[in-house]
């Protein structure tokens, strides 16, 4: 159930004052590649108060909201509330984050419905892949293609986000790899860039060799320092960004960006502000 909005007007409005001194992103070729907030990155604060977290979300300067598997406990008419909210403060959800469950024949209508009314373009699988072998990764891809044939009436398409796993070697291969191998091109590879360093693989190597399928992208840094890991802020970890958003924007088929952060030594709200500062201030040098 949506909950009634708490985050306060005077916070609000001093967010709302901060955003309005920022300059959209805009890409080398000339057109606005949109950014937005996984809201995993402020989880606690949307559990709390749904409706003034995205208010609040919206005011920092992020055009782009994704909600994550929760939301797959909305009714219809919690959507429509959360999509009136966002209409009001002008973000758009252009896709989800979703468990195994949104994939079932069972949940996957329940799903469709949801994310029609939130104005979403991609239905993400995001759930941990219980695959040990490169067979079992195959009927990953085969379910995934399953589900886009589900999707084409509904103007919809499917999504698959990567963790660190995927990209470790089994069996000789990465499964991100077979996965990308056996899955229809229509299917979106959401790259998160935090998971893919920290499984040693070239980040920028792996938009080049998927032209057209990285529309998302998870721009989540990390560190090989143990005591910082993914705690670094968007920026100041190893991620080369400059690099990743050029092969994103001139091969990838980048749609939008998405900050994600896990925690840091900030509080969730200040660390999203923070974020969407140094990425505003890399692009602008991009």
């Amino acid at each position: 159930m949506i909950l009634d909005d708490t985050i306060s007007r005077r916070s609000f409005l001093s967010l709302a004052a901060t955003a309005a001194c920022a300059a959209p992103v805009v890409a080398a070729g000339g057109g606005h590649i949109p950014v937005g907030l996984e809201l995993y990155s402020v989880r606690d604060e949307l559990a709390r108060d749904p409706h003034g977290t995205v208010r609040a979300v919206a005011a920092m300067g992020y055009e782009i909201v994704e909600f994550y598997a929760p939301y797959f406990e909305w009714s219809s008419l919690d959507a429509k509330k959360m999509r009136s909210v966002m209409d009001d403060v002008g973000v758009r959800c252009l896709s989800t984050h979703n468990d195994a469950k949104s994939f079932t024949a069972n949940g996957l209508p329940h799903a469709i419905e949801l994310n029609q009314i939130l104005g979403s373009k991609f239905i993400v699988f995001a759930d941990a892949v219980k695959a040990d072998s490169l067979d079992g990764w195959k009927r990953v891809a085969e379910n995934l293609n399953e589900t886009t044939e589900k999707l084409k009436t509904s103007g919809l398409r499917t999504g698959f986000h990567n963790e660190e796993l995927d990209f470790t070697l089994v069996g000789g291969q990465r499964p991100i790899e077979v996965l990308a191998a056996n899955t229809s091109k229509s299917v979106m590879l959401q790259l998160d860039v935090g998971t893919c360093l920290e499984a040693g693989y070239d980040a920028v190597a792996w938009i080049k060799k998927n032209p057209g399928r990285i529309n998302s992208m998870h721009c989540k840094d990390w560190s090989p320092e143990p005591s910082k890991g993914y705690s670094v802020l968007f920026g100041e970890g190893v991620a080369p960004w400059k690099e990743i958003f050029a092969a994103a924007e001139k091969t990838g088929g980048i749609e939008y960006y998405l900050i994600e952060q896990e925690g840091s030594a900030y509080p969730a709200m200040e660390t999203a502000k923070r974020c969407l500062a140094t990425y505003r201030r890399l692009k602008a040098a991009h």
